[in-house]
């Protein structure tokens, strides 16, 4: 995907910890998207409401609103809004098999950037072309 397409492509990053926000803000601000930050799902959902986005990254464990309820009133509210949920949790929801309506990838803390790059980009591309992704998260 060239810069120009990426730098129309908006994406919110919500996560309660503000280095997570900072260092996720940086890498995709460098990969050419516009990049907005919310410190909780409440925040997030006001920027939504403000400016619609292309993409959200999501934490699961956040005070307020967990990032699984914030996934289902996105999919409800912005249908063509991705999620991707990025979680220390990611291991204990799959042992789990919890089922979480709305992400359409769920990604492990720490994570390599080119596992997020290339789960933007093909979440993206499903969008992009129309195609609906499936409602349980893909194991990126």
């Amino acid at each position: 995907m060239s810069n120009n397409t990426k730098s129309k492509k908006r994406i919110l990053v919500v996560d309660d910890e503000p280095s997570v926000c900072q260092s996720l803000r940086i890498l995709l601000t460098r990969d050419g998207y516009a990049v907005q930050t919310a410190w909780s799902g409440a925040e997030a959902l006001t920027i939504l409401t403000q400016e619609p986005q292309d993409l959200v990254i999501t934490d699961f464990t956040m005070s307020g609103m967990k990032g699984d309820a914030l996934a289902q009133l996105i999919r409800q509210r912005w249908p063509d809004t991705g999620v991707i949920m990025l979680t220390g949790s990611a291991d204990l929801l799959r042992a789990a098999a919890t089922p979480l309506p709305g992400v359409d990838a769920l990604i492990g803390k720490p994570f390599e950037a080119e596992e997020l790059r290339k789960a933007i980009a093909e979440i993206l591309a499903v969008r992009e072309a129309g195609g609906g992704l499936q409602q349980a998260p893909a194991t990126v």
